[in-house]
């Protein structure tokens, strides 16, 4: 069983915690959500962003998602794959040393790393993303940009994935089944219909 390590924190976005979370249980890998300062059996707030017409999004409070490892303890030696939601929780995560230090493993050993929506703030503050396509929530763009990434526009819908290599990216949780599809494929899995 291939196991996919989820970094998350404190008012992540619900739904690209979640639903990539059960997903990708859904279809056989064991998924371990770790949050600096937490331990298995904690929970994270999470946030519901939504896309309601406004100039950004809106934010409300989302459900207690459980984390179910103890991030002191990561190992990225013994994870396949990596998945960054989005949400508020990488504009912190991301000045935590450890975090920058376990995307750079996932990268440097090229193993698949997934990034949604805010995610790829976390990736920008890795230095991992020169000569990379990517996309993200289109706030983040300038981030991914001069990261020295090639920004990929969001599809009118925030419903496209890009792949590069071994990265998967999106704009939001709208683009779930594309990017999740995607990074089952990166990851060597298949999906039937």
């Amino acid at each position: 069983m291939k196991k996919v390590l989820m970094l998350v924190g404190d008012y992540v976005e619900d739904y690209e915690a979640m639903v990539p979370f059960q997903a990708l249980k859904m279809v056989g890998y064991d998924v371990r959500a770790v949050c600096p300062g937490k331990k298995s059996g904690d929970a994270v707030k999470t946030a519901v962003h939504d896309f309601e017409g406004d100039q950004t999004y809106s934010e409300k409070r989302g459900h207690n998602f459980v984390i179910n490892d103890d991030f002191d303890k990561i190992k990225t030696e013994e994870f396949d794959g990596l998945v960054i939601p989005g949400g508020r929780a990488p504009e912190y995560l991301r000045l935590n040393p450890r975090v920058i230090e376990i995307v750079r493993e996932f990268v440097e050993k090229d193993k698949p790393v997934a990034a949604i929506c805010h995610g790829p703030q976390i990736l920008c503050a890795a230095n991992v993303l020169k000569g990379k396509k990517c996309t993200a929530y289109p706030a983040v763009g300038p981030d991914v940009v001069a990261a020295g990434a090639e920004w990929v526009e969001p599809a009118a819908g925030a419903d496209n994935s890009v792949v590069d290599g071994k990265l998967v990216t999106a704009p939001a949780w709208p683009a779930h089944p594309a990017w999740v599809a995607d990074f089952v494929m990166v990851m060597g899995g298949e999906l039937k219909a």
